[in-house]
């Protein structure tokens, strides 16, 4: 009984949701994944930028395009792919597989609605939360 009882309880804790960011993780995997298009600086001046039919947008500036709040759930989707980003040609991002995994990270959003999505995309997401103007 007591093998079952810790082996439960060690389910329990590695199912557990994240709820944490690491901001510098985040923006290791902005600058390796992102800023070839969107700039290093997140204003959407990426050495690629030219190349793209529609240009990358400041980054910097999400949330105050939305009423000074940063929109989380549009953000998370278009990072995972359930809200595909025409203007790539493919899902964003385009390395999507790279941020693909265990969805074991809670973000909260507005609503108060948890939405888990994997680790990579809690940092990177965490980074760009930080990276907002007047923050």
């Amino acid at each position: 009984m007591r093998r079952v009882l810790a082996g439960l309880t060690l389910i329990a804790l590695t199912a557990a949701p994240v709820m944490a960011q690491d901001v510098d993780h985040g923006r290791a995997l902005f600058q390796t994944h992102c800023a070839t298009c969107h700039g290093a600086d997140a204003k959407g001046q990426g050495p690629l930028a030219g190349a793209l039919v529609l240009q990358p947008v400041d980054l910097t500036a999400l949330a105050s395009r939305n009423g000074g709040v940063f929109p989380l759930e549009r953000v998370l989707k278009r990072i995972d792919g359930t809200d595909p980003l025409v203007s790539h040609g493919s899902p964003m991002p385009v390395y999507g597989p790279y941020f693909e995994g265990v969805a074991n990270s809670a973000m909260k959003l507005p609503s108060g609605q948890p939405m888990l999505v994997s680790e990579p995309i809690a940092d990177l997401v965490g980074y760009l939360q930080s990276v907002q103007a007047g923050n």
